[in-house]
């Protein structure tokens, strides 16, 4: 049973499974178990009904056949050695062999004040112990400003970093910069256009194929200062290169600015065109070659296409069909330049040689090639002498709603809707929240009307307003001259306790989330959070023996303060894990 402490006091989940690994091991020395028995896929979590119990374990149901007895038998050993902890309420056998464990109220209260000791740092853990992970996310051609289609992947992307920092990992954010394609090119030559128009030329409409948005007029206008008029009219292989770079630098410096507004920030901006430069693919080429990975050959005729109109062409071919794609496929075109895919393994090598995992953010759209992405990546740094874990998370679009009505955008044209335009309109932390509202595999939608009601249904609202309405709840008790205070937590009760309960998950679901890399656990745990602290509120409002502040009992009053800090403290350490600030006031 693999647990490790989330930081330097153990929380509540932690205690206990060493609880039951230590009464595994009593079961061990009675003889009831085989000594060393591998207790790898003993889990202990809540049970899905609360009315069972507030943990439960599997213990003896994957461990009986070890055992050679029934799981209900072994059960039965097992629960005699847990119910003589004075933490342990019960100890019942539910089912074929589940054991259901109510525990003392004081684990809750000392829970809470564990929250409080830890601060800002409950819920961290020391599960990835060092290691070195790579997350690249949104990569996208710097051919203009960031828009709807890169959001959601970038939130994704840096959340997931975030996640993985709190659970103990060394984390890179990288960014592949796409500068060594034909996009490049285009992006040179619709800058160059811009730059002739700053310099008084009327350039009437923007020719077809060169980028329309009004975004490089910026980028002309910088130019025109910079270089003067000397390449206004001079040929195109004069100033290609040279206004290709500037391009790219000038559209990096405005892609940067626009995360920034999102509080997105990279460590590393890697460079295709660099990777190039340094041989990294010929590199990988004669590795896979060496390894008879790739080798000359011909790509069957694409379908529908006739022997008159298909030019056979010997190309360096990947083995991907070994790995289950549907062809080889080529490294590099027919004028020996780089595919993508070639010069997107290579790249993938060099993240390998500086990291122990690496975890790519992909659009849907790039579904098709993971299959032969992860296994050239595979075969490359076993050829390293280390297998690299390598994981690719597909984000699906977003579509974007005005009042339920589809917001009409076109690219060609250059009319798409920004990053900055969305901060301007709703926020850093609304845009966020919301994009960690499903999963990334799901179709979303983000209406801009929706994502700022005030309501239940918004989850965004919803968690913010629990977290004000907390610091509401302290700034009212403290004018009356009460402050929080956990030295009278025994008057706390069985409605105030089942809050501690809800809040107590952090530090496991944290580290689950973390495990399956998925971000998004921890919006819908903070919703249920916020639920479970709206419910609790709701039940003063009915029962004024419940309610937070009581100015004619200040000890519970302080007592309960006390218990609405730390859930806004786990709140606050949530929101913090996905890049969102928590409000004091609404």
């Amino acid at each position: 049973m693999a647990q490790t402490e989330s930081s330097a006091m153990q929380t509540v989940h932690a205690a206990f499974a060493d609880k039951i690994d230590a009464a595994l091991a009593a079961l061990e020395a009675d003889g009831a178990l085989p000594a060393g028995t591998s207790r790898a896929n003993v889990t202990i979590e809540p049970p899905r009904d609360t009315s069972h119990g507030d943990l439960a374990t599997n213990a003896a149901m994957v461990l009986a056949r070890v055992a050679k007895t029934n799981p209900r038998e072994l059960a039965g050993k097992l629960v005699e050695k847990l119910a003589a902890d004075p933490e342990i309420d019960s100890a019942d056998i539910a089912g074929p062999g589940f054991i259901n464990l109510r525990l003392a109220d004081d684990v809750w209260r000392d829970e809470l004040t564990a929250i409080a000791a830890l601060g800002d740092d409950y819920g961290k853990s020391e599960i990835g112990a060092g290691s070195r992970v790579n997350v690249e996310y949104v990569s996208a051609n710097p051919t203009g400003p960031m828009h709807m289609g890169h959001c959601r992947g970038a939130v994704v992307g840096d959340a997931l970093a975030r996640l993985l920092e709190w659970a103990g990992h060394d984390v890179t954010r990288e960014y592949y910069v796409n500068d060594a394609g034909g996009q490049v090119d285009v992006l040179a030559r619709s800058a160059h256009l811009r730059y002739r128009e700053a310099l008084g030329e009327d350039i009437g409409e923007i020719p077809e194929g060169l980028y329309p948005g009004e975004y490089l007029k910026a980028v002309g206008e910088y130019l025109a200062s910079e270089l003067g008029e000397r390449y206004q009219s001079a040929p195109e292989e004069e100033w290609l290169a040279i206004f290709r770079a500037e391009a790219v630098e000038q559209m990096l410096a405005v892609i940067k600015s626009d995360l920034a507004l999102l509080g997105i920030h990279h460590d590393l901006f890697a460079s295709e065109a660099a990777l190039q430069a340094a041989g990294k693919p010929q590199i990988a080429e004669a590795w896979l070659r060496e390894h008879d990975l790739v080798y000359d050959g011909v790509l069957e005729a694409p379908k529908g296409k006739t022997l008159e109109d298909w030019e056979a062409v010997e190309l360096p071919l990947f083995r991907s069909t070994r790995f289950g794609d549907d062809q080889d496929r080529p490294i590099r075109k027919s004028d020996g330049s780089w595919t993508y895919f070639g010069a997107d393994l290579a790249y993938h090598m060099q993240k390998a040689d500086s990291a122990d995992a690496l975890i790519d953010i992909w659009g849907a759209d790039h579904a098709g090639t993971v299959k032969r992405i992860k296994a050239a990546v595979a075969a490359l740094s076993e050829g390293q002498g280390k297998l690299i874990p390598f994981d690719v998370k597909l984000v699906q679009m977003v579509q974007l709603m005005r009042g339920g009505e589809p917001v009409k955008m076109s690219k060609r044209s250059g009319n798409f809707i920004t990053i900055a335009d969305m901060v301007r309109e709703v926020g850093k932390d609304v845009v966020r929240f919301t994009m960690l509202t499903r999963k990334p595999e799901a179709q979303m939608e983000f209406d801009f009307a929706k994502v700022v009601e005030a309501s239940k249904d918004n989850p965004v609202f919803y968690v913010q307003y629990a977290h004000a309405r907390i610091s509401s709840t302290l700034r009212k008790g403290a004018a009356e001259g009460i402050e929080p205070s956990g030295e009278m937590l025994d008057l706390l009760g069985p409605e105030d306790l089942a809050l501690v309960k809800q809040a107590a998950q952090f530090p496991r679901l944290l580290e689950a989330a973390a495990q399956a890399r998925e971000p998004h656990r921890i919006a819908f745990y903070l919703y249920d959070l916020a639920a479970e602290f709206h419910a609790f509120w709701n039940l003063g409002n009915d029962r004024p023996e419940l309610r937070i502040i009581r100015s004619e009992a200040p000890d519970l009053t302080a007592a309960r303060l006390f218990l609405a800090a730390q859930i806004g403290q786990v709140i606050r350490n949530g929101l913090h894990v996905l890049g969102v600030e928590a409000v004091e006031e609404m």
